[in-house]
Protein backbone atom coordinates (compact mmCIF):
# COMPACT_ATOMS: atom_id res chain seq x y z
CA UNK A 1 0.00 0.00 0.00
CA UNK A 2 1.22 3.58 -1.00
CA UNK A 3 0.38 6.18 1.75
CA UNK A 4 0.92 10.03 1.12
CA UNK A 5 1.45 12.09 4.30
CA UNK A 6 0.61 15.52 4.56
CA UNK A 7 1.56 18.09 7.44
CA UNK A 8 -0.26 21.21 6.31
CA UNK A 9 0.90 24.67 6.79
CA UNK A 10 0.27 28.05 5.39
CA UNK A 11 3.97 29.14 4.35
CA UNK A 12 4.95 24.89 4.64
CA UNK A 13 3.40 22.12 3.77
CA UNK A 14 5.39 18.79 4.36
CA UNK A 15 4.34 15.64 2.13
CA UNK A 16 6.17 12.61 2.34
CA UNK A 17 5.11 9.41 0.62
CA UNK A 18 5.79 5.74 1.62
CA UNK A 19 4.68 2.13 0.76
CA UNK A 20 4.91 -1.16 2.50
CA UNK A 21 5.28 -4.14 0.08
CA UNK A 22 5.53 -7.79 1.79
CA UNK A 23 5.77 -5.97 5.48
CA UNK A 24 8.75 -3.98 4.47
CA UNK A 25 8.51 0.09 4.86
CA UNK A 26 9.99 1.76 1.76
CA UNK A 27 10.29 5.90 2.01
CA UNK A 28 9.23 6.73 -2.12
CA UNK A 29 8.94 10.59 -2.21
CA UNK A 30 9.00 13.48 0.12
CA UNK A 31 9.51 17.06 0.35
CA UNK A 32 7.88 20.36 1.06
CA UNK A 33 5.74 23.22 -0.60
CA UNK A 34 7.09 26.60 0.26
CA UNK A 35 5.39 29.79 -0.14
CA UNK A 36 6.91 33.29 1.10
CA UNK A 37 5.11 34.94 4.08
CA UNK A 38 4.81 37.62 1.49
CA UNK A 39 2.99 35.96 -0.96
CA UNK A 40 -0.97 36.86 -0.55
CA UNK A 41 -2.72 34.01 1.07
CA UNK A 42 -5.00 32.56 -1.39
CA UNK A 43 -1.98 32.55 -3.75
CA UNK A 44 -0.33 30.44 -1.16
CA UNK A 45 -3.52 28.41 -1.13
CA UNK A 46 -3.65 27.60 -4.62
CA UNK A 47 0.15 26.52 -4.71
CA UNK A 48 -0.02 24.00 -1.65
CA UNK A 49 -3.63 22.65 -4.29
CA UNK A 50 -1.67 23.04 -6.98
CA UNK A 51 1.47 21.47 -6.14
CA UNK A 52 0.14 18.91 -4.08
CA UNK A 53 -2.19 18.18 -7.14
CA UNK A 54 1.17 17.18 -9.29
CA UNK A 55 2.67 14.90 -6.42
CA UNK A 56 -0.22 12.88 -6.11
CA UNK A 57 -0.43 12.70 -10.18
CA UNK A 58 3.33 11.53 -10.17
CA UNK A 59 3.33 9.00 -6.94
CA UNK A 60 -0.19 7.59 -7.03
CA UNK A 61 -0.75 6.92 -3.46
CA UNK A 62 -3.54 5.17 -2.24
CA UNK A 63 -4.89 7.15 0.20
CA UNK A 64 -4.06 10.68 2.19
CA UNK A 65 -3.17 10.88 5.92
CA UNK A 66 -3.61 14.61 7.25
CA UNK A 67 -1.92 15.70 10.48
CA UNK A 68 -5.32 16.75 12.43
CA UNK A 69 -5.61 20.48 13.86
CA UNK A 70 -4.55 21.02 17.23
CA UNK A 71 -5.48 23.96 19.84
CA UNK A 72 -3.74 26.84 18.94
CA UNK A 73 -3.39 29.83 20.95
CA UNK A 74 -3.54 32.42 17.74
CA UNK A 75 -7.00 31.97 16.56
CA UNK A 76 -6.14 33.43 12.94
CA UNK A 77 -3.18 30.93 12.86
CA UNK A 78 -5.65 28.25 13.55
CA UNK A 79 -7.54 29.76 10.55
CA UNK A 80 -5.01 29.67 8.56
CA UNK A 81 -3.88 26.02 9.37
CA UNK A 82 -7.04 25.10 8.72
CA UNK A 83 -7.38 26.89 5.21
CA UNK A 84 -4.42 24.79 4.28
CA UNK A 85 -5.29 21.28 5.65
CA UNK A 86 -8.57 21.95 3.63
CA UNK A 87 -6.72 22.16 0.51
CA UNK A 88 -4.37 19.80 1.38
CA UNK A 89 -7.57 17.07 1.66
CA UNK A 90 -9.52 18.97 -1.54
CA UNK A 91 -6.26 17.59 -3.68
CA UNK A 92 -6.75 13.99 -2.24
CA UNK A 93 -10.55 13.91 -2.69
CA UNK A 94 -10.23 15.46 -5.97
CA UNK A 95 -7.88 12.30 -7.02
CA UNK A 96 -10.71 10.02 -5.27
CA UNK A 97 -8.03 8.93 -2.26
CA UNK A 98 -9.68 8.07 0.67
CA UNK A 99 -8.33 10.47 3.33
CA UNK A 100 -7.69 9.64 7.29
CA UNK A 101 -6.38 12.23 9.68
CA UNK A 102 -4.32 11.83 12.90
CA UNK A 103 -3.69 14.08 15.48
CA UNK A 104 0.03 15.02 16.47
CA UNK A 105 -0.34 12.75 19.54
CA UNK A 106 -1.61 9.88 18.21
CA UNK A 107 1.36 10.57 15.39
CA UNK A 108 3.87 10.87 18.25
CA UNK A 109 2.84 7.92 20.29
CA UNK A 110 2.10 5.82 17.19
CA UNK A 111 6.03 6.14 16.23
CA UNK A 112 7.87 7.07 19.58
CA UNK A 113 5.56 5.72 21.82
CA UNK A 114 5.27 9.19 23.34
CA UNK A 115 2.46 11.93 22.32
CA UNK A 116 4.74 14.29 23.68
CA UNK A 117 7.63 13.51 22.07
CA UNK A 118 10.19 16.46 20.77
CA UNK A 119 9.92 17.36 16.90
CA UNK A 120 13.85 15.65 17.06
CA UNK A 121 12.75 12.22 18.25
CA UNK A 122 10.40 12.34 15.48
CA UNK A 123 12.66 12.84 13.08
CA UNK A 124 14.95 10.60 14.14
CA UNK A 125 12.89 7.63 14.72
CA UNK A 126 11.32 8.39 10.66
CA UNK A 127 15.25 8.48 9.80
CA UNK A 128 15.58 5.01 11.46
CA UNK A 129 12.56 3.19 10.27
CA UNK A 130 12.91 4.81 6.87
CA UNK A 131 16.64 3.86 6.42
CA UNK A 132 17.07 7.24 5.27
CA UNK A 133 21.17 8.60 5.44
CA UNK A 134 20.21 11.81 7.53
CA UNK A 135 16.78 13.11 9.04
CA UNK A 136 14.79 14.89 7.06
CA UNK A 137 13.82 18.36 7.96
CA UNK A 138 10.78 18.76 10.81
CA UNK A 139 7.92 19.03 8.35
CA UNK A 140 8.95 16.59 5.99
CA UNK A 141 9.48 14.05 8.39
CA UNK A 142 5.66 14.99 9.95
CA UNK A 143 4.19 13.94 6.82
CA UNK A 144 6.33 10.71 6.82
CA UNK A 145 5.28 9.97 10.36
CA UNK A 146 1.75 10.58 9.83
CA UNK A 147 1.84 8.13 6.52
CA UNK A 148 3.84 5.27 8.83
CA UNK A 149 1.06 6.09 11.45
CA UNK A 150 -1.95 5.20 9.18
CA UNK A 151 0.17 2.00 7.97
CA UNK A 152 1.15 0.46 10.63
CA UNK A 153 -0.20 1.42 14.28
CA UNK A 154 -3.29 2.77 13.14
CA UNK A 155 -4.10 1.20 9.97
CA UNK A 156 -7.00 3.99 9.67
CA UNK A 157 -9.68 1.69 11.15
CA UNK A 158 -13.09 3.76 11.44
CA UNK A 159 -10.40 6.69 10.95
CA UNK A 160 -11.45 7.48 7.17
CA UNK A 161 -13.32 10.25 6.10
CA UNK A 162 -13.72 9.38 2.29
CA UNK A 163 -13.72 5.96 0.51
CA UNK A 164 -12.55 5.73 -2.92
CA UNK A 165 -15.01 4.81 -5.45
CA UNK A 166 -13.07 2.93 -7.80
Amino acid sequence: MRIIGVDPGSTVTGYGIVEEVDKKLTHVASGRVVSSSRMDFHHRLKRIYSELEKVIASYEPEVMAVEDLFIARNIKSALKLGHARGVAILAGLNADLPIAEYSPLEVKKALVGYGRAHKVQVQEMVRTLLGLGEPPDADTADALAVAICHLHCCQGVGKLTHRSRR
